[in-house]
């Protein structure tokens, strides 16, 4: 068996799209997707607004659309989901996906739409640790998924439930319909069971991850953007993972749904055990630590804290409502106003602000 191989090179605004061109060809790319089936580009809009560190960038999202051009893949399709907090049509539009999408013809399916595509039930061939108890009416997932590969494109990025995001977390949106929050008391086994179902549904599957602009803090949405220009590429989503993990500054093996997926034989957990291409990271640390806001401490309380009895009764009737409510408002007209903007004004002068600021309509 291969070992496992996770490629990392360090980028710049100008080179940008040539270089994850180059990242794709060291990862293995076209080993790891079949030409004959669709891809899927799976963004990751963790939130709407115009967040660098938060969601997928326009230039990943470009670059990694001409690589698979130039490898004469015929068949691309962009797949996004939308959260009780988070509009797919507002993200695609403020983080400049839409003149992407466009310029390169790339049609662009929702998968709460039915038009799009359905809800089918699934049994799945791997033993799962969660989702059946979380799910007892039956696994859901979009028919559309199937027999296709899927290219992840997260951002390296700290988060409030699972220490940091990424290949396995951004499976998350797209695989499970709105009632995923179900999971949060049980998100790492709940990431594990997802990447053994991608393992059984798609034709192949791959990530290009995005740390030009990386997120420390409370992630996946109110966190400090920080510069440090690396992209990193690979099929395996453990490692990628991993090597995200730790240079970022975290055990990858601490974590709980690397090292699950690493012992159930899903991908490497352990960065000793994986082949870095590229940028030498060996002495990379970027010190992140993940922190809370003010609405994630109220809903740990209700997840891992002392009212999980009452996880139910909040969750699963309609005063669900409240706490979204109260979500959104926090993120969208007090946080973001006060506090987004001005992050995103201190890294103005960045070659990556301006970059993105240089894919506006």
């Amino acid at each position: 068996m291969a070992r496992a191989k996770v490629a990392v090179i360090k980028s710049s605004a100008t080179n940008v799209i040539d270089d994850i061109d180059r990242l794709v060809g060291m990862a293995g790319m076209e080993e790891a997707l079949p030409k004959d089936k669709t891809t899927i580009l799976k963004d990751n809009i963790s939130w709407h607004m115009p967040f660098l560190s938060a969601n997928t960038t326009p230039w990943q999202l470009e670059g990694v659309i001409k690589a698979l051009k130039k490898r004469a893949y015929p068949d691309i399709v962009c797949v996004e989901n939308r959260t009780v907090v988070t509009s797919a049509a507002k993200g695609e539009r403020l983080n400049r996906y839409k003149q992407v999408l466009a310029g390169e013809k790339i049609p662009v399916k929702y998968n709460f739409r039915p038009e799009h595509m359905k809800w089918v039930r699934y049994e799945p061939k791997t033993k799962m640790l969660v989702l059946h108890e979380i799910y007892p009416e039956g696994i859901y997932l979009p028919d559309y998924f199937f027999d296709k590969n899927i290219i992840h494109l997260p951002t390296m990025k700290c988060h409030i439930y699972t220490t940091m995001t990424g290949a396995m977390k951004n499976a998350f949106g797209g695989l499970l319909n709105h009632k995923r929050h179900y999971t949060h008391s049980f998100i790492h086994k709940t990431l594990v069971d997802l990447l053994a179902i991608q393992k059984e549904i798609h034709s192949g599957i791959f990530t290009v991850m995005d740390g030009t602009v990386a997120g420390n803090g409370a992630g996946p949405r109110t966190m400090m953007p920080v510069v440090k220009d690396y992209m990193l590429a690979s099929a395996d989503s453990v490692a990628i993972d991993a090597i995200s993990a730790k240079m970022m500054g975290f055990d990858p093996m601490s974590i709980c749904c690397i090292r699950t997926a690493h012992e159930q034989g899903l991908g490497v957990g352990r960065a000793e055990e994986i082949e870095v291409v590229g940028e030498d990271i060996s002495q990379v640390n970027f010190h992140f630590r993940q922190t809370d806001n003010a609405v994630s401490r109220v809903g740990k309380t209700f997840w891992f804290g002392p009212l999980f009895f009452l996880q139910k009764l909040m969750f699963r009737t309609p005063l669900v409502y409240a706490f979204i409510f109260g979500s959104f408002l926090y993120h969208d007209y007090l946080w973001w106003p006060i506090e987004g903007k001005r992050r995103m004004r201190q890294i103005a002068d960045s070659q990556w602000y301006k970059l993105f600021e240089s894919y506006r309509m």
